[in-house]
């Protein structure tokens, strides 16, 4: 899976990618991934059907849109309402170069696998977060909702 770009295993089961092509979503069901969470804009320009692909290879396929210079409570709630409904069996959470998908996953780290502030950034830019808006709504928002 090294030809996607930005793959990675950051937890056992939550593989994470920027866009991933056909044959990727057709290995990934090999491999046993049940669910993949798109956090690109529906209306972001796509080479493929890849609801229909995904859906066609016999993996759940969940769209919440991440939009950079939109970040708000309601878009982490339902990013974080979809990992949290499908990380009993091995997912996929990608969009198109897995930026966004290190923002989001930093107060999946600190919440709900109890990593430190240092560790869940670090796991985030390893997963491929670069952006320092995404950086800054992930930990405001993770210290709101643990009151830290």
């Amino acid at each position: 899976m090294s030809s996607i770009p930005n793959y990675g295993e950051p937890l056992p089961g939550l593989l994470t990618a920027g866009q991933p092509g056909p044959e990727h979503f057709k290995d990934l069901a090999a491999q046993g991934v049940k669910t993949v969470i798109d956090i690109r804009d529906s209306m972001e320009p796509r080479p493929f059907d890849e609801p229909a692909l995904v859906r066609g290879l016999g993996m759940k396929y969940v769209n919440v849109s991440v939009r950079q210079g939109a970040l708000d409570d309601a878009m982490m709630d339902a990013t974080l309402d979809a990992i949290r409904q499908n990380d009993v069996e091995p997912l996929l959470l990608h969009c198109a170069s897995a930026n966004r998908v290190g923002g989001v996953l930093i107060p999946y780290f600190m919440i709900d696998k109890a990593m430190s502030e240092e560790d869940a950034v670090a796991a985030a830019m390893k997963v491929g977060l670069r952006g320092a808006d995404l950086l800054e709504w992930a930990l405001d928002y993770t210290q709101r909702k643990t009151g830290g």
